[in-house]
Order: C-alpha cells, then sequence, then structure tokens
C-alpha cells in the first residue's frame, strides 16, 4: 500500500476509547486531518456502524461510510487506531485494531483486500496490537512482517 493512502501520519498508537463510537471518530479525526475526507465523512463512518456492524473478527474493526458518504470522499486514505485495551464492538467482540477506509473512485474494494489479507492472520493481528512504532505496524501493510 503506498504512502498516499496510508502512511504514519494515520496511524495512532496505545490510543483509548470509551466506545466504539469513540473509537471510529479517533479513525476518522485522522483521515480528516490528512485531507483524505470531510469532516462529515465521520458521521457517515457512525451510520454505518449503527446499521451494520464493521466489527470482521480478529479483533479488527474496518469503519467506513454509507454509500451517500462517498461524496464526502477527497481521496483514498486508510487510518489505523491501536487500542491495546480493546473496545466493545458489540456481542462481546473486542476491537484492538481500527481501521478506517475512506475508497474513492473504486479503490475501496483493493483496500479492503489488502487490509483482509493481513487481518486475517491472527499472528499479524497480534504483531499489531503489540507494534511499539508506526513504522513496525505499518510494515504489516507494505509486504513485511
Amino acid at each position: 500500500m503506498n504512502d498516499d493512502i496510508l502512511n504514519e501520519k494515520t496511524v495512532l498508537l496505545n490510543a483509548r476509547a470509551e466506545d466504539k463510537e469513540e473509537a471510529i471518530r479517533l479513525a476518522g479525526r485522522l483521515l480528516v486531518d490528512q485531507g483524505y475526507v470531510e469532516p462529515s465523512y465521520i458521521d457517515n463512518m457512525i451510520e454505518r456502524e449503527a446499521s451494520l456492524t464493521t466489527y470482521i473478527g480478529n479483533s479488527v474493526a474496518i469503519p467506513h461510510g454509507t454509500e451517500e458518504g462517498k461524496a464526502n470522499i477527497r481521496r483514498s486514505g486508510i487510518s489505523i487506531v491501536q487500542l491495546p485495551e480493546g473496545v466493545d464492538f458489540g456481542d462481546g467482540q473486542t476491537a484492538k485494531i481500527v481501521i478506517g477506509i475512506a475508497g474513492k473512485n473504486g479503490e475501496h474494494m483493493e483496500i479492503l483486500s489488502r487490509i483482509a489479507l493481513v487481518a486475517s492472520d491472527e499472528a499479524n493481528v497480534a504483531k499489531m496490537v503489540e507494534a511499539g512504532s508506526k513504522e513496525e505496524l505499518l510494515s504489516m501493510f507494505q509486504g513485511g512482517s
């Protein structure tokens, strides 16, 4: 994954969130701050979560906006929030890695498939949760392990 989509500025280590909405807002704020999305996209992410959970298993959630929210995406980007203590995503599911996604011009599926490859391996997720640096966490998405 290239630096235009994912870089150190869109990674937050050792974060804490009281609930899944706060965790999603943290991921969304990283996307806003780096110019990937309009601020209203964060509300689109919350709306999506209210209708369908974005928790995918292995302690990972991938919040993203609604179909209508695509209009609030400036360019494709990914944010990663590391929550070592985890946050409840409902039904006893705890997310320790929250990956915010904004996909422009059909890039959404390509981004999701790359994330799914990394997140489907429990050992990879454990490394992301334990990563002590942004570089270490990012290496998981750049072919490193």
